[in-house]
């Protein structure tokens, strides 16, 4: 068992240091996680856009766009994955401006690597990320309904109906059920399951949730509310 539990961490590093990002690199990748290495800031945004990641590490002085305002560019498109900055200016002002452009935190050269470690684990320790990664729940009580994840069926136990899901209609109810009653972020629901939040399967996603809202009908204490801007919300009366 690794520091990143049994699943795959998926980072974006950026940093123009070759040794220091080499290292890095072979340190997460030993601790479990997936790591993809970019040089500058051009290119971690262009692969950002691409791909989906749980966590940024970024260098705040790098060539053709430095940490901040890189970080000002994933922000208009993604508000909640967290961000580390690596830097060497370790000024009030420098630390300031980096929280102000969205860090969770901010670490100053030189460090430690079980320092680093121990910060990624507190910030995704406080998302969404560990919380569904940590999850081997099968079975969820959702109000009058039983939810059997590996099986793949919703049974209504008043009426004792039972509904086959899909595979993605599962995971979708898998989801909602870890976070029952709390925000389920749109993005992180989209990338865990789609692999990418881009507009057409965002799209797709809502069709899902249309269904699972008729599923769920039943029980009139169940209801799948949209937090506007931010995600979604299964909440159930107790």
């Amino acid at each position: 068992m690794n520091d990143t539990k049994s699943a795959k961490i998926r980072v974006l590093l950026a940093e123009d240091d070759e040794n220091l990002s080499f290292m890095l690199e072979q340190y997460l990748n030993q601790k479990g996680f997936e790591v993809v290495v970019k040089s500058n800031g051009e290119e971690a945004f262009n692969i950002f856009c691409k791909r989906p990641f749980d966590l940024l590490i970024l260098d705040v002085m790098m060539p053709k766009l430095d940490g901040f305002n890189l970080a000002r560019q994933i922000r208009q498109i993604n508000s909640d994955i967290p961000i580390i900055f690596l830097t060497a200016k370790g000024s009030k002002e420098d630390t300031l401006e980096g929280f102000n452009v969205g860090a969770d935190d901010y670490i100053t050269k030189p460090f430690s690597m079980d320092e680093l470690i121990a910060r990624i684990n507190a910030i995704l320790k406080r998302t969404n990320v560990y919380k569904a990664i940590e999850s081997d729940q099968k079975v969820f009580e959702i109000g009058d309904y039983t939810f059997n994840y590996e099986e793949k069926t919703l049974i209504h136990n008043p009426s004792k109906s039972q509904d086959r899901l899909t595979t993605k209609e599962s995971e979708l109810l898998r989801l909602f059920a870890i976070h029952k009653n709390d925000l389920l972020d749109r993005s992180f629901a989209l990338k865990s399951i789609w692999g990418d939040d881009n507009y057409y399967n965002s799209r797709s996603m809502d069709v899902y949730i249309a269904k699972l809202r008729k599923y769920l009908s039943k029980d009139p204490n169940i209801s799948i509310v949209n937090v506007h801007g931010k995600g979604f919300k299964l909440f159930v009366k107790e």
